[in-house]
C-alpha cells in the first residue's frame, strides 16, 4: 500500500481524498491507479468491498475535464443500487474539480433522466438496459467518450447483460481507455477483453482462497422443513447486528421475512418485484439499523455496498458456485470478522463441494443448534447487554429505586427477575413456507462456458456464428 499523496494527483483531487478520509490505498487501488493514470487498459480481479470504486474513480475524474461541453465518462454495472452508489462516491471525488456523475437505471422516471441529461454531467453511470433505452431514444451520446468502465463484470454477463454490453462498447469511440473489473475471470469475461480492450493489464488481488479470510464459513446440513426453524435458533444465538439472509425465489423472501416478523425479528425483504420507492425505504431502514435482518435475492443484493453486515445466511445455497463468493462478499468489510453460515439439505451436499472448489476453502460443517442453545445465546446477550449498561453514566438515576427493591427482595433474586424480563425466549410461533425443489448438481460456470457445444464464439465483427449462423452446434437447421 502507498499513500494517497504520492500519486501526483491534482489539487482538487487531493483536496476530496482528504475530506473524504482515505488516507493510504487499498491493494487494488494502489496497483490500479498508477497505470490507470497513464491511460492504460486494466482488467483488475479483486474482491467486494475492497475500494474499487476509488480505483477506477480517481484516475478517471484526474483525466476528464470539468468543462461541461459532452460526457466524457461511462460507468456500466449490473444493479441500480450499485449505479447509485457508485455515482455518489464518483461525485464525492470530483465534488472540488466539479465534475459530475449521473446515475441512469431502468426502475425511474425515464423524462427526469432525460431531463438530468440535459444538466451535462461528464460522467454517467448507469445499468445496461436504461443504457440502451437512452441510445435508442439518442438521449445519450457516446461519440466524446474517453474512458469506459465496466465494473462487476462477472455479474452483468451471468444476468444476460452480455449483448446490451457489447451494444453499448461498439457504441464508443475505439480510442477510449476501458477498464474493466470483476470477482472471477470466468471465459467469458475474457472473450469480452479481447474484443474491446487494448493490450489491457491484469491485475489480480486476491488471497490463496477467493473468499476474505477473516469470514468464518460453516454449514449445518437440515432437511428443508426444519430450515426456517434452525435459522431462527442460529440469529437467536449469534443476535447480529445486521444480517443480510439470501433466498433463492421471490416468493421464499416474502414468505421469509413475513415469518420473522411474526416471530419478533426486525425484518424486511427485498427482490426484483418491489417498486423502486419501496426499495429505496426497505435499504434506507437497513443502512440506519432501523431493520435488522435483510431477506433478499441474489439479483436484488448484487452491487449493495452496506457497511456492518456482521452476518450473512444463505437460507437457500446458491445457483451457482461464483454466487457463494458474492454472498458473504457482504460481511468481513474493510478488514473486519463476519460469519457466514449456509443451510444445506442432504441432497444438496454435492453442491456444496463445487462451491468448496471455486472458493477454494474448506468449509466446515457443524451440528445443528438446539432449542437450549438458542436460549443460552439470549441469555448470554443480555448479560452482554446489562454489563455494558453498568457504564451508563445515567445510571445513577435508577440507584435510589435499586435501593428500595433490595430492602424488600434478595439481590439474586431481584437480578434473575431482571434476566428473565429481558432475555427473548425462543418463539415457536408455527410458520410455514412453500417447498422449493434441492438444486442439482451443476458444473462450475466457467466449465460449462467453456464446453465446446455451449461456447459463443464471436468473429472480429461481432458476429455470432452459433447465434447468426444458419448452422447450429448439432448441423443445419431444416428449412
Amino acid at each position: 500500500m502507498s499513500n494517497f499523496y504520492e500519486l501526483g494527483l491534482g489539487d482538487h483531487l487531493t483536496k476530496a481524498i482528504t475530506e473524504m478520509g482515505f488516507e493510504e490505498t487499498t491493494p487494488i487501488q494502489a496497483e490500479t491507479i498508477p497505470l490507470a493514470l497513464k491511460g492504460l487498459d486494466i482488467i483488475g480481479q479483486a474482491q467486494t468491498g475492497t475500494g474499487k470504486t476509488a480505483a477506477f474513480g480517481i484516475p478517471m475524474i484526474q483525466r476528464i475535464s470539468s468543462e461541461r461541453d459532452a460526457l466524457k465518462g461511462l460507468v456500466i454495472t449490473p444493479t441500480r443500487e450499485l449505479a447509485i452508489q457508485v455515482a455518489e462516491e464518483l461525485n464525492r471525488i470530483g465534488q472540488f474539480k466539479e465534475v459530475r456523475a449521473l446515475p441512469i437505471y431502468g426502475g425511474q422516471d425515464i423524462d427526469r433522466q432525460i431531463r438530468a441529461l440535459k444538466n451535462r454531467p461528464q460522467i454517467v453511470v448507469g445499468t445496461p438496459g436504461r443504457l440502451m433505452d437512452h441510445m435508442r431514444r439518442k438521449t445519450i451520446r457516446l461519440q466524446q467518450i474517453e474512458v469506459v468502465i465496466l465494473d462487476e463484470a462477472d455479474e452483468m454477463l451471468s444476468m444476460g447483460f452480455i449483448e446490451d454490453i457489447e451494444n453499448i462498447l461498439l457504441g464508443v469511440p475505439s480510442e477510449r481507455q476501458t477498464l474493466l473489473f470483476s470477482a472471477t475471470m470466468a471465459r467469458t469475461i475474457q472473450d469480452l477483453a479481447q474484443r474491446f480492450m487494448k493490450e489491457p493489464v491484469f491485475i489480480s488481488i486476491k488471497t490463496k482462497e477467493m473468499t476474505v479470510p477473516q469470514i468464518e464459513q460453516y454449514y449445518v446440513e437440515v432437511q428443508e422443513k426444519q430450515k426456517f426453524d434452525v435459522l431462527c435458533r442460529m440469529l437467536d444465538i449469534h443476535s447480529p447486528d445486521l444480517a443480510i439472509v439470501f433466498s433463492r425465489t421471490k416468493r421464499r423472501v416474502d414468505e421469509l421475512f413475513e415469518g420473522l416478523s411474526k416471530r419478533g425479528y426486525s425484518a424486511e425483504g427485498i427482490h426484483g418485484d418491489l417498486t423502486q420507492a419501496r426499495r429505496d425505504v426497505v435499504m434506507r431502514h437497513f443502512k440506519e439499523g432501523l431493520t435488522e435482518i435483510l431477506v433478499a435475492t441474489d439479483v436484488a443484493a448484487r452491487g449493495l455496498d452496506i457497511g456492518g453486515v456482521t452476518h450473512v445466511y444463505n437460507f437457500d445455497i446458491p445457483q451457482d458456485p461464483e454466487s457463494y463468493v458474492h454472498r458473504i462478499g457482504r460481511t468481513g468489510r474493510a478488514g473486519k470478522g463476519g460469519l457466514a453460515v449456509t443451510l444445506v439439505t442432504p441432497r444438496e451436499i454435492g453442491h456444496l463441494r463445487l462451491i468448496e472448489q471455486v472458493a477454494k476453502r474448506r468449509i466446515i460443517r457443524k451440528p445443528l443448534p438446539t432449542l437450549t442453545d438458542a436460549f443460552v445465546g439470549q441469555q448470554r446477550m443480555t448479560v452482554d447487554k446489562i454489563l455494558r449498561t453498568i457504564e451508563d453514566p445515567d445510571i445513577h438515576k435508577y440507584k435510589e429505586l435499586a435501593e428500595e427493591l433490595l430492602e424488600t427482595s434478595d439481590s439474586i433474586v431481584l437480578l434473575s427477575a431482571a434476566l428473565k424480563l429481558l432475555t427473548k425466549e425462543p418463539n415457536t410461533t408455527p410458520v410455514i413456507l412453500s417447498e422449493e425443489s434441492p438444486l442439482r448438481i451443476r458444473q462450475p460456470r466457467r466449465e460449462r462456458l467453456e464446453h465446446p457445444l455451449r461456447r459463443e464464439r464471436f468473429d472480429h465483427q461481432g458476429f455470432n456464428r452459433k447465434r447468426d449462423s444458419k448452422y447450429s452446434a448439432r448441423g443445419p437447421k431444416k428449412s
